[in-house]
């Protein structure tokens, strides 16, 4: 059995993000053993993050003050676990989350819509495909209305895994928080073939795992 990891599981998440979250999780070489925190699940407590190798925030819907009210209660405990050691994975909403202004400020600057950054070639809130480039190499991933991380030269010790290819803003990055670490993604590098045909798209890559899996992996060692 793998390491265990937490995933949220409630309103502030999208109706299925949580489970795309697992599947990405269980297919990593590190073979997580998931459970899931929320409402209808375990309570997410210091007790309940205190025995896991990692917690996930998975999408949610267009509010990030929604989604906060909705996590305000759990956030002291979230921090914590993160400032003594653990590990937060935040796609779409969760990456949101991760910012400063009505989220769990793991980030010293706050997180922003690529949307109305400037130069953005989405510039829509609907479900599309968003061009990165990732390492250094062109990708396309699975978008709605995701992040982009205003990295500055006063966040040290950040590793940018890639940047949205038409302005290059961050698109997904892992960094140091206290004790533990964030890895933050604004596309959604979990995304199930269901999710695609849903909206009628195509992604040239393929519907690959690798991204996650390189996101999850920088993030844990």
């Amino acid at each position: 059995m793998g390491e265990r990891a937490l995933i949220y599981r409630g309103p502030a998440a999208c109706e299925g993000c949580a489970e795309a979250v697992a599947a990405l999780l269980r297919s990593c070489p590190r073979r997580f053993d998931v459970s899931y925190a929320g409402p209808a699940d375990l309570e997410l407590t210091a007790t309940s993050l205190r025995s896991a190798a990692l917690y996930a925030q998975p999408g949610g819907g267009n509010s990030v003050r929604k989604a906060y009210r909705q996590m305000r209660r759990s956030a002291p405990a979230i921090r914590d676990y993160v400032w003594s050691g653990g590990r937060y994975l935040g796609i779409c909403m969760g990456a949101y989350l991760a910012g400063t202004w009505r989220g769990f400020g793991f980030l010293p600057d706050d997180t922003d819509q690529f949307i109305t950054s400037p130069g953005a070639d989405v510039t829509i809130k609907a479900d599309t495909i968003v061009r990165v480039d990732w390492r250094g190499r062109r990708r396309h991933m699975f978008f709605q209305d995701g992040t982009v991380f205003p990295i500055g030269s006063h966040t040290p010790d950040v590793t940018v895994l890639a940047r949205y290819a038409s302005n290059g803003a961050a698109a997904a990055v892992v960094a140091p928080f206290g004790q533990g670490r964030i890895g933050v993604c604004g596309p959604h590098p979990e995304a199930p073939s269901e999710w695609y045909e849903a909206h009628d798209l195509t992604n040239p890559d393929g519907i690959r795992a690798d991204l996650g899996h390189d996101l999850i992996e920088t993030l844990m060692s």
